[in-house]
């Protein structure tokens, strides 16, 4: 009997998993054409991404309910990767970053990432979402997007401009603005209605309105998807030398792995199966970035819109992110007509959307509101991502975190008091370093003269070298002017590394 019971619980689960597996593949689809667009990237190749993303990092140990493929995160550092080096690259950077990613869970570092200072990680995202919707507007009003992100504030006027004196224009525009409008009311129907998902209701309808009323906006162009892919060659693995290419490529597998990591820790949070293990999961993530460069495709990440489609719609074990891309090759394999009549003013609005919600301008002023610091950090992360480069905000973002932790760290009280014999008793607690010297010793100098004064250094739980020297020389210096000096239990300096 109880033989009978397992195996009809397992076939609910099997069922379960098919369901959800043919949501996140609804889902899935037009977020891997819009991407790749995007990124300036074949459709045909951001699909391949989305097919590995599912057979091969969805069996691999790890997280069981994470669904893998290009993502939104990437889609500036891809696109500039693209410009710079060629398409040819891609394949090529890819696989280095599946190499990347590999090597470090075999190293054990998966949780590490976890570590990153949650106020760069916001600003990150932040600035990667200003500058794809900063690009995405262009498409969305048929216009073509400048090169820099000065260049696309100042040029939206004129695209606008476009707009109501170009009927080709007014009709992308048209396009793109009721897909975005479906996209942000679909979030507010109906909960039976929200089981269909948004992405794919709008980006169908607009497919559908401009094939039946043949409007004049540009649409995707899909090939054979077999023919678009890209095997590097030996020739193609030499560039990995390059150090500007290697530089690109170690970016973006740092990048890719805090996404897949954070969103494992969010997507853990959101059901009761087991947990993520951090390190397999990183395996997982190499192997099929290592898989998707084998095939000349963008990389991947852990995306936590697929994954949430996921867990929403009652997956339960790793047979559902396989299945989704089990139903993306058997699709673009199939009918890659389809693909054609999407409008790219629909994606490009797709994408907007997902980077308002990156950007998430209410979520940065409550950072600002909960902590100045942690919120500074994370607006000048931003600025300078959608100012000068990914790279640069990120590192100055990164910089500013561990100043303001020393800073913190550093924290040191000095308060003194007149005792009933006339004594001055001076306590010190918190942390005496060099970077709040002058703050310390400014303090110490107000101290008023007295009989006898007693500095109470128990409070300390760090004193550095500097700290004590300079504490030293005060405390000397007061003894030659105003007598005698008492130092109370200083703790007893690090020792030193052996």
């Amino acid at each position: 009997m109880r033989a009978d019971d397992e195996r009809r619980s397992y076939r609910w689960v099997i069922l379960d998993d098919l369901r959800a597996s043919l949501v996140v593949f609804l889902v899935a689809l037009p977020l891997c054409v819009g991407i790749a667009v995007a990124s300036g990237v074949p459709a045909e190749l951001g699909i391949v991404t989305g097919i590995v993303g599912g057979i091969v990092a969805g069996a691999m140990p790890g997280s069981s309910m994470q669904v893998s493929g290009p993502a939104a995160g990437l889609t500036v550092l891809v696109a500039e990767a693209v410009h710079a080096y060629g398409l040819a690259a891609l394949g090529v950077i890819t696989l280095g970053v599946g190499v990347v990613q590999i090597v470090l869970g075999l190293l054990r570092l998966g949780r590490w990432f976890r570590a990153i200072s949650p106020s760069v990680v916001r600003g990150m995202l932040a600035g990667i979402g200003l500058v794809l919707v900063l690009g995405q507007l262009y498409p969305l009003l048929g216009a073509t997007a400048p090169a820099s992100t000065p260049g696309k504030v100042g040029g939206l006027p004129g695209a606008l401009a476009a707009v109501a004196s170009t009927p080709s224009a007014a009709t992308s525009a048209a396009v793109g603005v009721a897909t975005l409008a479906l996209l942000v009311c679909w979030e507010w129907t109906l909960p039976r209605l929200r089981t269909v998902p948004g992405p794919l209701v709008a980006v169908a309808l607009a497919a559908v309105a401009a094939w039946t009323f043949r409007l004049p906006v540009a649409t995707v162009e899909v090939g054979a998807l077999f023919d678009a892919l890209i095997i590097p060659d030996r020739a193609a693995l030499v560039r990995l030398a390059d150090v500007a290419l290697l530089g690109t490529t170690l970016t973006i597998a740092v990048i890719a792995t805090a996404e897949s990591l954070f969103s494992a820790a969010a997507v853990d949070r959101m059901h009761d199966g087991p947990g993520t293990r951090y390190n397999a999961e990183l395996v997982a993530q190499g192997a099929g970035n290592l898989s998707a460069g084998a095939l000349g495709a963008p990389p991947m990440t852990a995306v936590i819109v697929r994954s949430s489609a996921n867990v929403r719609a009652g997956g339960r074990t790793r047979l559902s992110p396989v299945l989704h891309g089990v139903w993306l090759l058997v699709f673009a394999a199939s009918l890659p007509d389809l693909l054609g009549v999407i409008p790219i003013p629909a994606l490009a609005a797709l994408l907007v959307h997902a980077g308002w919600k990156l950007l998430d301008p209410a979520g940065l002023v409550r950072a600002l509101r909960a902590d100045r610091a942690e919120g500074a950090i994370a607006l000048v992360t931003a600025v300078l991502i959608g100012a000068l480069d990914l790279l640069t905000g990120v590192l100055a973002g990164f910089a500013l975190a561990v100043v303001r932790t020393a800073w913190w760290l550093s924290h040191v009280e000095v308060h003194w008091t007149r005792t009933d014999d006339d004594d001055i008793l001076v306590r010190i607690t918190g942390n005496a370093t060099f970077l709040r010297l002058p703050q310390v010793l400014a303090k110490l100098d107000r101290v008023p003269p007295g009989a006898r004064l007693r500095m109470d250094l128990s409070g300390l739980r760090h004193l550095d070298e500097a700290a004590r020297g300079a504490l030293d020389a005060w405390a000397a210096d007061r003894r030659r002017t105003h007598g005698a000096v008492l130092t109370l239990a200083p703790p007893a300096p690090d020792p030193a590394p052996a």
